[in-house]
Formats: C-alpha cells, structure tokens, sequence
C-alpha cells in the first residue's frame, strides 16, 4: 500500500540516502555509522522478516536489546507494519522477565546473544530463555502465546543455547548472511 505521501517521502529521502542517520560507539571501542539509506533497507528487511514470522498490524513484538543499532532497526520494522514495540530493558531480572513476556503476549521477541557493559561481556539470550523457560513451567502467557519465536542479534560473537524452532538468527532472517558489524 503505497500513497502519494510516501513517494514524496523517497524523493526526498534519496539525496539523503548517503548522510549518516546513526552513530553508535559501544565497548570495547566498536563504532558503527549507518547512512540513511542502510538504515531504510534494514529496517525494510526487518519488517520483511517479521512479516514472514506472521507479525501484523497491531500484534506485539518484543525487543530486549542493549542500546544497539538492531533496537533502532527493530523500532523502524514495527513503525513500518503498525507492530507495537515492547521494551524489555536488559537489566531486568528473570522474574520481571517473566512479567514482562507474560504481559506483553508478543510472538516475536527480538534479543541479542549477549551484551558488553561495564568492560564485561554478559548474557542477554541466556536470561531471556531462563524466563521463557519458567514463564512456560508456570502456565505460559495469558492467551495462550503458540508457537513465539526469538530472533537472536550477534553482537558478541560468544556460544549461545539455542532452541530449534524457535530461534532464529536475527541477520539470517533478514537475509543478509551476515551480522552487521
């Protein structure tokens, strides 16, 4: 569904295509720019995947992400399918976790295989299959959430537990064969 506004819009973002849109400096020392015009086809990539994984207009997906670009793209994909996007801070505990992904009834819940803060690595995916895991032992999500899928964002490149079916790596999904870096 296209309108004449969005048109306007690409016409005028295309000269833009090639300005910076996002500087992002993490630890330890990693810097990462996206243009305008990654930062689009990213997020049109990402709503693509989504799509695929059945999110629709209105449905909740679920990001517990470090302030990384993928948190930026993941916001981008839900704006462009009118998805509601649900912040699960990382630094909640699993029994908020628990909550949280109880409470948010979301089917895609987007993660990262760990994060860097305070010049150490920790788990991120770790905590959150530790909260599935016990939200699902204590009776699941109201509604009855089938089948959720996680969507795994490679930031520190460490071993990861993973659960077939439902975990997906999230540059994998988004066909681009390779994590962003």
């Amino acid at each position: 569904m296209t309108s004449e506004h969005a048109d306007d819009a690409r016409d005028v973002q295309e000269p833009e295509a090639s300005r910076i849109a996002l500087t992002w400096s993490g630890e330890p020392g990693r810097h990462e720019e996206l243009t305008h015009g990654m930062l689009l086809d990213q997020a049109e990539r990402a709503a693509a995947a989504l799509t695929r994984l059945g999110v629709r207009a209105g449905d909740r997906v679920a990001v517990h992400l470090p302030l990384v670009p993928e948190s930026v793209i993941a916001t981008l994909a839900c704006g462009r399918l009118d998805a509601i996007r649900t912040t699960l801070p990382v630094s909640l505990t699993v029994p908020e976790l628990v909550a949280r992904t109880r409470e948010s009834s979301a089917r895609v819940l987007i993660t990262a295989d760990a994060a860097f803060w305070d010049g150490a690595v920790r788990p991120v995916k770790a905590v959150l299959d530790h909260a599935l895991a016990r939200g699902a032992a204590s009776g699941g999500a109201p509604g009855g959430v089938p089948d959720r899928t996680v969507l795994v964002v490679n930031r520190c490149s460490r071993p990861v537990s993973w659960k077939p079916g439902r975990d997906l790596w999230w540059h994998e999904a988004l066909g681009t064969g390779a994590a962003t870096r």
